[in-house]
């Protein structure tokens, strides 16, 4: 990708809704996942300019789907139960460039 300062991002939502509004998608695990798969990323050495980036987000709009997370520029977007999930989509989407089939929405 020319002109890129990141191959791809991970983006997970850490949202948190009080009001009942609607159901979020925050299970009470999404801020350990997103630490495990920054963690992850930069054990893996993949972590920083022209490689991956992790990061946090606010709502991703989807919060009926279950805990969220995206990969961009790809638009894929996961699903997860654990920080297992989350490193293996580390490894096997952000380090090698296949989506995990299984955690897709």
């Amino acid at each position: 990708m020319d002109g890129a300062f990141y191959q791809r991002h991970l983006f997970v939502c850490l949202n948190q809704r009080e009001n009942g509004e609607r159901a979020c998608n925050n299970s009470g695990i999404a801020e350990e996942v997103f630490h495990a798969a920054k963690q992850h990323a930069k054990a893996l050495g993949i972590h920083g300019e022209k490689q991956v980036r992790v990061n946090r987000c606010g709502c991703l709009g989807r919060c009926d789907e279950g805990p969220i997370a995206v990969v961009y520029p790809d638009a894929v977007w996961y699903t997860y139960v654990d920080a297992d999930d989350i490193r293996e989509i580390v490894e096997s989407h952000l380090r090698d460039g296949v989506p995990v089939e299984r955690l897709r929405i």
